[in-house]
């Protein structure tokens, strides 16, 4: 168990001093700083990310394809993307035991992460941070990833397995969330819009980062400028729809994403047009008309399929997502329904913004 893990081990199958704290606040990883050089350790939750080696694949392959972009650009491959860093016996992770497998980055220092505090210019930063990564990756060869997390964003699969734990109501609190479920069965409808469009050719499949928060980039810590794109777990093939909703779903909210009191929570325009700004000076040409249509649908989708997962979640008992109260997926997913209805009336003022 993980519980049982010898720390100093794992520091010394990567020739590391016995020096370490936790870092950040991230929902799945636990997440380690270790000093003298700067390092972040990493236990890959294995029972999230069940192939931890197609994980670490991916990202090898990622990091070593972005690299060489960045280089080939006069930039800096150390700072502008993540750094693998291998064992003693060249491998890109340690495995301890089955159950707990790490991996070693180097520290990009002298940048920030953003929560909360966000303002539009680093919201437009971030677009741009997004784009570029999406840019860069438009070449590499999609079909040789991995699914490391299968049907991720496949929303039709979240709705079925919403209705299985409405179903199997395993801790016991379907009476009390019967207007939550109301709301998430009348939305599906339009759940399977982005996966019938990847099925009929219409939206091309991507290299797509699958959880593009905020948090997920590095900002520079004088100049707010975006330096890299960091937790890359969930690199696989999907569609480019799935992060520029995915990163308006909470860059977009007034409130943070487990705010209870929902007058606090809605969607932002502003926000909008800042993120859609710094994402299409670098991904407009790039873009498929179907794609640049589909921009304000997107967040929509996203926010919807969060809130689902959040409330499939509470139904099972909180086995996926980091709680730290309880009712806290409740929560959650309440936030997210709040902003699914904002947006429903939003889309036609949205899509002024998605111009090339």
């Amino acid at each position: 168990m993980k519980n049982s893990v010898n720390l100093n081990q794992v520091l010394h199958q990567f020739d590391l001093p016995e020096s370490i704290a936790p870092y950040g606040n991230g929902h799945i990883n636990d997440t380690y700083c270790v000093e003298a050089p700067r390092y972040i350790l990493q236990r890959i939750n294995t029972n999230i990310f069940k192939d931890p080696d197609g994980l670490m694949e991916n990202i090898e392959n990622v990091t070593a394809f972005l690299r060489k972009k960045i280089a080939a650009a006069g930039g800096n491959p150390d700072r502008e993307t993540l750094t693998v860093i291998k064992t003693l016996d060249g491998k890109n992770c340690y495995k301890y035991d089955d159950n707990n497998v790490f991996r070693l980055y180097l520290f990009i220092e002298d940048t920030k992460t953003i929560e909360n505090d966000k303002t539009y210019d680093d919201l437009y930063e971030a677009g741009i941070g997004f784009g570029r990564f999406q840019k860069m990756l438009e070449d590499f060869p999609v079909e040789i990833l991995h699914e490391t997390i299968p049907n991720f964003h496949h929303t039709p699969k979240r709705v079925e397995a919403l209705k299985q734990a409405i179903a199997e109501n395993k801790a016991g609190r379907k009476d009390s969330v019967q207007e939550e479920i109301a709301f998430a069965l009348e939305k599906a409808a339009f759940a399977d819009k982005v996966i019938k469009g990847i099925a009929e050719g219409k939206i091309p499949m991507r290299v797509t980062h699958n959880d593009t928060k905020i948090n997920n980039i590095l900002f520079d810590a004088e100049t707010g400028k975006a330096v890299s794109v960091i937790d890359l777990d969930t690199v696989m093939p999907g569609s480019m729809l799935y992060d520029f909703g995915d990163a308006l779903r909470m860059g977009g909210s007034t409130g943070a994403e487990d705010e209870t009191d929902l007058s606090k929570v809605n969607f932002d325009a502003k926000a909008f047009e800042c993120f859609a700004k710094g994402f299409l000076s670098e991904m407009k040409d790039s873009l498929t008309d179907e794609e640049l249509a589909l921009l304000p649908f997107s967040v929509k989708l996203l926010t919807y399929e969060c809130g689902i997962r959040f409330l499939t979640d509470y139904l099972n008992g909180d086995t996926y997502f980091k709680i730290h109260r309880e009712h806290h997926n409740l929560d959650r997913a309440r936030n997210q329904f709040k902003l699914v209805a904002d947006l429903e009336n939003m889309e036609e003022e949205l899509l002024k913004y998605c111009v090339r």
